[in-house]
């Protein structure tokens, strides 16, 4: 943005807080609001014309109230000539002045993305993370139930690892959140036994990916001695439709999928086959209920008793 200071350098300690938009009207980054401050106001050639249209005494008096407010800065748009008076109250008021070359909506349009990212709500949760058929896929499950060794199949049928053990989620949007991994564990694997993998180093740049949008969480649930499979329980809605419900992160109600941790399942096909499934529901296509409507269609065809 080719920021450059011109006045109130004391301000400098002057921060942005997460959380901070969320309780107040206008937006954290705005052009000139006397009446409702933006935290970071843009001063273009329309807000300098109009102090330039206000007497001395009235823009004496809207200069100390912007400055009044302790906005986080104050930015001149375009390398336009600052005012002196401009430059007095911001020094006075150790409010940051800054000027820069871009126009104002390239300033608003590119500091209200980066913002409104790094100051969004986060949350880190356990788990593997992994981008299973271009679906971010949240892998969770108790310590021990085969989440890192499940993750190194997938990625080994050519999968892509977004994070291990700890994803940092962030809400971009009402209804998206978007996953990373923590610098200190990119691009790592722990399994046991192996101890910590390069998975970048082991199966090339592909097999790892930045970010991702969370759509599925799958709960991996280890079947303890004298428990039954799923479905052998008489749950027959269960049996049919899957033992699926919901995990709500961030408000969000995101899609789970339960699977039973058992000897001899092949749980990389199983994770395959509820993505591919997944992806058929969200687009209308439902197994499930297409065989309960042939079903039905079918006793409905019976002759009476």
């Amino acid at each position: 943005m080719a920021l450059r200071w011109v006045s109130g350098m004391r301000g400098e300690s002057r921060a942005l807080e997460p959380g901070a938009a969320q309780a107040r009207r206008p937006s954290l980054i705005g052009y000139l609001n006397v009446i409702y401050p933006n935290k970071i106001q843009i001063i273009g050639s329309e807000e300098l014309n109009y102090l330039d249209g206000l007497d001395s005494r009235q823009r004496w008096e809207v200069m100390h109230k912007i400055a009044a407010y302790q906005p986080v800065a104050l930015i001149v748009t375009k390398d336009q000539a600052v005012p002196a008076d401009l430059r007095e109250v911001a020094e006075e008021t150790d409010t940051p002045l800054w000027i820069s070359p871009k126009r104002g909506h390239e300033l608003l349009t590119y500091m209200q993305y980066h913002l409104a990212r790094m100051l969004a709500a986060k949350v880190t949760l356990h788990g593997v993370f992994l981008e299973v058929f271009s679906i971010g896929v949240l892998i969770t499950g108790e310590a021990g139930s085969g989440k890192s060794e499940l993750a190194l199949e997938l990625i080994s049928r050519g999968h892509r690892l977004v994070a291990d053990d700890a994803t940092e989620f962030t809400l971009i949007a009402p209804d998206v959140i978007d996953g990373s991994c923590p610098e200190l564990l990119q691009d790592l694997l722990e399994v046991r036994g192996l101890g910590v993998l390069n998975v970048r180093e082991m199966f090339g740049h592909m097999s790892v990916k930045i970010s991702k949008y969370l759509r599925l969480v799958i709960h991996l649930k280890p079947l303890r001695e004298g428990e039954v499979n799923l479905g052998d329980s008489g749950d027959t809605l269960t049996r049919l439709t899957g033992d699926i419900g919901h995990r709500e992160i961030f408000d969000v109600q995101v899609p789970m999928i339960t699977v039973p941790v058992a000897s001899g399942r092949n749980l990389a096909v199983l994770v395959e086959a509820a993505v591919r499934n997944h992806a058929l529901k969200s687009k209308g296509i439902d197994p499930a209920q297409t065989f309960i409507d042939r079903q039905a269609h079918q006793l409905q065809r019976l002759p009476p008793w």
